[in-house]
């Protein structure tokens, strides 16, 4: 069943620049929206592309602090006043011990 539709004089004449020769309408339009469909394509999977990029980047900066995971014998002197060196360490071994006894 063929149907009308309405259409902006600005909208028709733009429709006209992409025809070619013979083509009719349904084609120009049929054309463009697989163009749309394959450029949706394509940002999805270069979505997907950046996500396994970025997950990968992820991995290796959690395998690079699990290396150095135990901060109980860091020093900060230089950044840290000793006074609260102190209440650090003091509430790290306080961590330490309640997670031993509930093991």
């Amino acid at each position: 069943m063929v149907t009308t539709i309405q259409l902006n004089e600005n909208v028709k004449s733009a429709l006209d620049r992409l025809k070619s020769n013979k083509e009719t309408y349904e084609e120009v339009i049929l054309s463009l929206m697989k163009i749309a469909e394959k450029c949706k394509r394509e940002q999805e999977q270069l979505l997907i592309e950046g996500c396994k990029v970025m997950a990968e980047e992820s991995l290796k900066i959690t395998k690079e602090f699990e290396a150095i995971e135990d901060f109980k014998d860091w020093e900060c002197n230089d950044l840290v006043p000793k006074k609260y060196l102190k209440d650090i360490k003091r509430a790290n071994n306080g961590n330490k011990t309640r997670g031993n006894s509930s093991s």
